[in-house]
């Protein structure tokens, strides 16, 4: 069975992986908070199986898909603008148009503390301007603990229906608390509400405890005339971009990368590879 077809269809974790005469050996078990548990006594919930499965090892790296043919190249005369701010938004126009992409604003973040360890998560891009592009989140939070001590950080947006992904570097900032208080109250209720319920990425004893606080608070502020009240610790940041990157995928793999950046102090540039763009911006074309 191939191994997409197979992860595609599975609805079942924990799992665990064993190498048995070459071969991926799935072996789905039950779980507690203590770890993994199985047997003939073990409690098994809705979902939850002792089912195992094989598959041919060589399934995954034989997974790929065609990109892009060789006639449909993206090179520095297909860019809609020399402005890395208007060719990103002409791409994620185009993404917010294919019914496959749910959430064209979807972007992962990453983020590294002063010491330089690294971590990554997904968040919805909520604003774009010239200066920068927007997210919230809990103050309290991992990554905003990480860029309070190294602003330094990269997003990515991956729209696969299209063969692109668009990769930012550049430095976060708060943004005022004006900004961040009118944005939370444009949200759904019970999006606000949820920012005040979840103190997030702290441990706690189960799901429940989300649960209790949530209906607690639905019925404090369930009236229209009670506004939820923004918590101090919850805000938006602005990721400040210093480069960019447009990537298009080939089947071939001899890949599209044209990069958008700001030249380094006293920095020389050798005019055959390197173009001047507009606003400040360079523009060159990258070796796959």
């Amino acid at each position: 069975m191939a191994a997409q077809r197979f992860l595609s269809r599975l609805g079942l974790f924990p799992f665990r992986f064993h190498n048995t005469c070459n071969k991926l050996h799935l072996q789905l078990r039950t779980c507690s908070l203590a770890g993994f548990s199985s047997g003939a006594g073990a409690s098994q919930g809705p979902h939850q199986s002792n089912r195992s499965y094989d598959f041919d090892s060589g399934a995954i790296s034989e997974m790929r898909k065609a990109y892009k043919g060789t006639t449909e190249i993206f090179d520095v005369g297909d860019l809609v603008s020399k402005d890395p701010f208007k060719q990103f938004l002409a791409w994620f126009e185009e993404a917010s148009q294919v019914d496959s992409i749910r959430e064209a604003n979807a972007m992962s973040l990453a983020t590294s503390t002063k010491d330089g360890i690294p971590s990554v998560r997904m968040v919805l891009m909520k604003g774009i301007d010239e200066t920068g592009i927007y997210f919230y989140t809990n103050f309290q939070s991992q990554k905003a603990k990480e860029l309070e001590e190294n602003p330094n950080c990269s997003i990515m947006f991956y729209w696969e229906a299209l063969n692109r992904s668009v990769r930012v570097n550049g430095v976060a900032e708060r943004i005022s608390e004006e900004e961040s208080t009118k944005y939370f109250h444009s949200r759904p209720k019970a999006s606000q509400i949820g920012a005040c319920v979840s103190l997030q990425s702290q441990v706690i004893s189960s799901r429940k405890v989300l649960d209790d606080r949530n209906e607690e608070l639905t019925k404090k502020y369930s009236s229209d005339d009670t506004p939820v009240p923004k918590p101090d610790y919850w805000g938006g940041f602005k990721v400040i971009p210093s480069r960019f990157e447009f990537w298009q995928g080939q089947t071939n793999r001899l890949h599209d990368r044209i990069v958008f950046r700001k030249l380094q102090p006293n920095e020389e540039i050798n005019s055959e590879t390197t173009a001047e763009g507009s606003n400040g911006w360079f523009y060159e074309r990258l070796m796959p």
